[in-house]
This record gives structure tokens, C-alpha cells and sequence, in this order.
């Protein structure tokens, strides 16, 4: 286990409050729920506690919510059971390297993640793999590049902890690295305290 493993199977029980103090990142998932299509297939990659799993299954017609940390998916799991949620399996996956066939799901989501990855490109190129030809894929990345002095100081505070963000991206950064991929994507900003680069592109705007 990589002490960044370690790191979110520590902070698990603490993820959701600390996922509150940005309305960023709810906003951003109510955002990603609007823009799923009634019945789909959605695959949610580094998932965490499953916030944006749970609001894609109120449209989907099935949800894999898989995340490297298994506390992170056990409490995903538990928040499924509570409210309901039949129709989202779990499963332990690395995003760089999917098992699941290419072209098999029509939503792909990497909500948050990227910006953690010292190579997020290579999960770029393997979250386009995983989407359907005419798919969507969603990538809501925090902007900490634009993060509020206080919230810059709680940062500080989990690097204390372990947490080590490989990107501190800004919108302009955020869209520049996504077109360095291939990915015709606009960047909407969503605002707050740490602000969310909410990125969507359909499968036939990619540029091979």
C-alpha cells in the first residue's frame, strides 16, 4: 500500500465533512447528476465515499462506483444501503488501468482526482478508453490554484496528514492540460472557497 493509499484509508470517516466545506463540490455533483442520461451506464472512478455514484443512480439505470481505497467504498456501500440505491456495484480499481472493456460504459466520471495523480494523463487516456463511442466523460477537478486563503490553510493542515497534490490547478491550467491530452473539453468554473473545474466532453469531440 503507497502512503497515498494510506492517507485516504485514513482520512475515510472524515471524507463527506470535509467535502461540505466547499459548495463547489456539491454543486458540482448536482451538475454531473443533470447530465446523466435516463438508464445509462455509468462508471465512477476514484469514487471516494460515492457522492457522485449516489446522484448518478437516481438517473442511471446502473452505477460501478470503484475507488484504490477500500474503507473510502466501504463507506460508499453503507450510504448506497441507507438510501436505497439498488442499482450502483462496487469493485476496487486503479483508474490508469481498468479492467473493464473499452467503449463499455456511456457515462464515465473521475471526479477530483486528477490534480492528485503524478501522471493523470495516462488517466485521461484510459478514462476515454472506458467511455462508448458518443459517451460522455465528466472530470469536476478542484482548482486549488484558486483556493481561498482559509482554505489554503486547511490544505496545509491535511499535508500535514499526508495529503500530496501532485496539480494546483487554475481554469486556464485545468483547460490547458486537458487539450495537451487531446480532450476538447470547456471548463466551467464552479466557485467557492476551492473552486471546481467542472470538464465534459463527448466521445466525438475527442481528437485522436
Amino acid at each position: 500500500m503507497s502512503m497515498a493509499g494510506c492517507f485516504w484509508d485514513r482520512t475515510a470517516g472524515v471524507y463527506d465533512l470535509t467535502q461540505r466545506i466547499s459548495p463547489a463540490a456539491e454543486a458540482a455533483v448536482r451538475r454531473a447528476a443533470g447530465l446523466i442520461p435516463a438508464g445509462a451506464s455509468v462508471l465512477d472512478c476514484a469514487a471516494g465515499t460515492g457522492a457522485f455514484s449516489l446522484a448518478a443512480a437516481e438517473r442511471a439505470g446502473l452505477v460501478l462506483c470503484t475507488d484504490l481505497s477500500q474503507p473510502m467504498l466501504d463507506r460508499a456501500a453503507a450510504k448506497a444501503q441507507r438510501q436505497g440505491a439498488r442499482n450502483i456495484r462496487f469493485a476496487r480499481r486503479d483508474l490508469t488501468a481498468l479492467p473493464e472493456r473499452d467503449g463499455g460504459w456511456q457515462v464515465v466520471i473521475a471526479a477530483n482526482v486528477l490534480h492528485l495523480l503524478p501522471e493523470p494523463e495516462r488517466a485521461v487516456a484510459a478514462l476515454w478508453r472506458a467511455t462508448a463511442p458518443g459517451g460522455l466523460l465528466l472530470l469536476p477537478t478542484y482548482l486549488q490554484g484558486e483556493a481561498s486563503p482559509l482554505f489554503r490553510g486547511i490544505l496545509a493542515l491535511w499535508r500535514l496528514l499526508g495529503f500530496r497534490p501532485c496539480r494546483r490547478f487554475t481554469r486556464e491550467s485545468y483547460a490547458a492540460f486537458l487539450c495537451s491530452c487531446g480532450l476538447s473539453a470547456q471548463v466551467e468554473r464552479i466557485p467557492g472557497c476551492l473552486p471546481v473545474g467542472f470538464a465534459a466532453a463527448n466521445k466525438s469531440e475527442w481528437s485522436e
